[in-house]
């Protein structure tokens, strides 16, 4: 990383941003412990966070209610619970991903469908790996990196306290090849061309611009048509990318689905739902 990329010293150590460095001290020294031990811990923070914020625990209930009502209001509270526990879980997971050894990890890693994506590449074609801002993200980026040998860029968007950006910046690097602001969409279809593997997440929706309105879960929602144009101007295999957290202490599983077939159509809307029914997919496997 150049020098320009770093945050300045004024930035990163204002007493303002105290806290964070405290935060990022606390997590460093918490993500030795077993991942049974981290799972309790987060359990434990998972259950205090679900009470102090009422806001987002009233969003999760609004959000599971509307996407699952299949489930009985005893099961959706439950998984409303899970949910604010896999949050604090997904705070560790990210300082795992950028402090943990190789060592250590290497046993977590389970990989399915590889196949998939070495089929894509030796055609010569770039791979959309298509996923989601799930909890175990940060992590699946290092495990991937240990894991495949080819290079791959990620999208990303950077964050507003220089003390996170600094961390995203200087340890995101040591697992991907290249990092591409979200809004330099011509050097992330170069990689495409070029035969590359890039990663993408289109599930944020941005100040709501530009979206599409498609199916997701039965409602319709605001969704980014980017994935169909990067496509389309890349000749890249769209191929969806799962990983999640496995039951208990068994690691995390990165598995790659087959490409998606006869994508993207002419109709923007209907490219949209099918992106959308990958999202609803992969979050009914870990939802």
């Amino acid at each position: 990383m150049s020098d320009s990329d770093k945050p300045s010293s004024t930035n990163l150590y204002a007493p303002r941003h105290w806290p964070s460095w405290i935060g990022f001290g606390i997590i460093w020294l918490l993500i030795h412990l077993p991942i049974g031990g981290l799972l309790r811990v987060s359990r434990v923070l998972g259950k205090l966070l679900y009470h102090a914020a009422k806001r987002r625990r009233r969003i999760a209930e609004v959000n599971i209610e509307l996407c699952f009502p299949e489930l009985s209001p005893e099961e959706q509270s439950k998984l409303v619970r899970d949910h604010f526990a896999a949050m604090v879980m997904g705070i560790f997971e990210m300082g795992m991903a950028w402090w943990l050894p190789d060592a250590r990890l290497r046993k977590l890693i389970t990989i399915k469908g590889q196949e998939h994506l070495e089929t894509a590449l030796a055609k010569g074609k770039g791979v959309l790996l298509l996923s989601g801002h799930f909890t175990s993200l940060e992590l699946a980026g290092r495990l991937y990196s240990m894991s495949i040998s080819q290079p791959w860029s990620g999208m990303y968007r950077p964050h507003e306290n220089p003390v996170i950006e600094y961390f995203f910046r200087r340890d995101r690097t040591t697992f991907f090849s290249d990092l591409i602001p979200r809004d330099d969409v011509r050097s992330f279809i170069k990689k495409l061309r070029k035969g590359e593997t890039a990663w993408f997440a289109p599930d944020q929706n941005y100040r709501n611009k530009g979206h599409v309105m498609a199916p997701f879960f039965g409602i319709p929602a605001p969704t980014q048509p980017a994935t169909s144009r990067l496509i389309k101007m890349s000749g890249a295999a769209a191929i969806p990318f799962e990983y999640r957290r496995l039951p208990g202490s068994q690691g995390y599983l990165l598995e790659f689905h087959p490409p998606l077939e006869d994508f993207p159509g002419d109709d923007e809307v209907e490219n949209a739902q099918r992106v959308n029914q990958v999202f609803e997919e992969l979050i009914r496997h870990a939802p």
